[in-house]
C-alpha cells in the first residue's frame, strides 16, 4: 500500500498534499488532548506499533505480498486525530530512512493510511459498539469489522490513485508517464489481497488487542470513549501498565520481524520500477515520469530494511521504533510549546 515515487504524478501528490495540510493542522490541535492527558508515551507506542506491524509482509497466492497497518487499533484507543499523527510519523520515517514509500508520494500515503484508516475505523467502531459496556463482546466484534473495512477503504483509495494515472498523465501517443495500470487492473490487484487476506489480519490484530485490554486495562479503552457505561470491572481489575506491556510487545515484534522476509515477492505497486512488467503493459521502456522520479530520494539509511538480511531487518525495526518514539516526543513538545496546556 506504500506508493513509491514515480508511480503517481507530482500533480497528484500536490493535490493530496494540499488536502493534507489542513488535516495535519487540525490533528496538531486535537492531539493537544493527548498531551494534556500525559498520554504521549502511548502515542509514541502507537506510532512505533504501526511502524513494526507494516514490516510483516503477508504472502498472497499470486506471488505478491500485503501487510496490515495497525492504524485502526491506535484510532480506537487514542482517537482518530492522534492516530493520524502517529501513522504520519511512522510513514515519514519509513520513507526517509528505509525507502518504504516515496517522499514525493508521502502525502498520498499519509492520506490513505493516516487519514482514511483511522477515521473509517473509529467511525465504524463507534457505530457498532455504541454504548456497549467496555467489556462487551460487541466491542471486540466492532474492532474486527473496523480494522477490516478501514484497511480495504485505504486499499481502494490507493488503487484509484494508481488507476487514474494513465488517463490523466500520458504522452500524445498514449504512452503512460507514470503508473501504467488503469482502474480495471489496479482495483483488482489491490482489493483482492486486502479483501481476502490483509484486511482479515488487520481486523484480527485489532480485535485481539481490544479483547486483551478488556481483561488487562479497561482505563485504556476508556480514553477515546469516556462516555462508555461504567461497571464494577473498571475498579475491580488492576490494570496492566500499558507502557511497560507495550515496550515488551514492541521488543518481541522487532526480534521476530524477519518473519516478514519469509513472504516471497513484493506488494503490488510498492517497488517501482523493479516490479513493473514492461511486456505486460506493452511498454518499450520504463515510463518517462516513473524513470525521472523513482530515485527522487536516495539517502536512505537501510534501503528496504536491509535488502533481505535478517539481522538488518531486526536492526531496522529497533531503529525505527527509537526514531519514531523520539519524533513523537518532539512533536508533542512542539505542540505543548505552541499551545500551552491549561491547568
Amino acid at each position: 500500500m506504500h506508493i513509491p515515487d514515480g508511480y503517481i504524478s507530482p500533480q497528484t501528490s500536490a493535490v493530496l498534499g494540499v488536502a493534507m495540510l489542513p488535516l495535519w493542522w487540525q490533528a496538531s490541535r486535537k492531539v493537544q488532548d493527548v498531551v494534556k492527558g500525559q498520554h504521549v508515551p502511548l502515542l509514541a507506542l502507537g506510532s512505533a506499533f504501526t511502524f513494526v506491524v507494516m514490516m510483516f509482509n503477508i504472502p498472497i497466492p499470486d506471488g505478491t505480498t500485503a501487510h496490515a497497518v495497525g492504524a485502526a487499533l491506535v484510532a480506537i484507543l487514542l482517537g482518530p486525530w492522534a492516530a493520524s499523527i502517529a501513522v504520519t510519523i511512522s510513514l515519514l520515517i519509513q520513507a526517509l530512512f528505509f525507502g518504504d514509500g516515496g517522499l514525493l508520494a508521502f502525502p498520498a500515503n499519509a492520506f490513505n493510511m493516516a487519514i482514511l484508516i483511522p477515521f473509517v475505523a473509529y467511525g465504524v467502531y463507534r457505530l457498532i459498539a455504541r454504548n456497549a459496556a467496555l467489556t462487551a463482546r460487541r466491542r471486540v466484534v466492532a474492532a474486527a469489522i473496523s480494522g477490516y473495512l478501514s484497511l480495504n477503504v485505504a486499499a481502494l483509495a490507493t488503487a484509484i490513485e494508481f488507476g487514474i494515472q494513465p488517463s490523466l498523465f500520458a504522452k500524445a501517443d498514449g504512452t503512460p508517464l507514470y503508473a501504467p495500470f488503469d482502474l480495471g487492473e489496479a482495483i483488482p490487484a489491490m482489493m483482492i489481497p486486502h479483501l481476502l487476506i490483509a484486511g482479515i489480519v488487520e481486523g484480527a490484530i485489532t480485535a485481539a488487542v481490544i479483547g486483551y485490554l478488556q481483561r488487562a486495562n479497561l482505563p485504556l479503552l476508556r480514553l477515546a470513549d469516556p462516555q462508555a457505561p461504567a461497571s464494577e470491572d473498571d475498579v475491580r481489575r488492576r490494570p496492566v501498565n500499558p507502557v511497560k506491556a507495550g515496550l515488551v510487545a514492541l521488543g518481541i515484534m522487532a526480534v521476530i520481524s524477519p518473519l516478514g522476509l519469509l513472504a516471497p515477492g513484493g506488494a503490488f505497486g510498492e517497488d517501482a520500477p523493479e516490479d513493473l512488467d514492461l511486456a505486460k503493459y506493452h511498454l518499450g521502456a520504463i515510463p518517462e515520469g516513473l524513470h525521472r522520479y523513482s530515485d527522487f530520494w536516495g539517502n536512505t539509511l537501510l534501503p528496504d530494511y536491509g535488502n533481505g538480511s535478517a539481522w538488518q531487518y531486526i536492526l531496522s525495526a529497533f531503529i525505527g521504533v527509537l526514531v519514531v518514539g523520539a519524533l513523537v516526543g518532539g512533536v508533542a513538545w512542539v505542540v505543548r510549546k505552541l499551545r500551552p496546556v491549561s491547568a
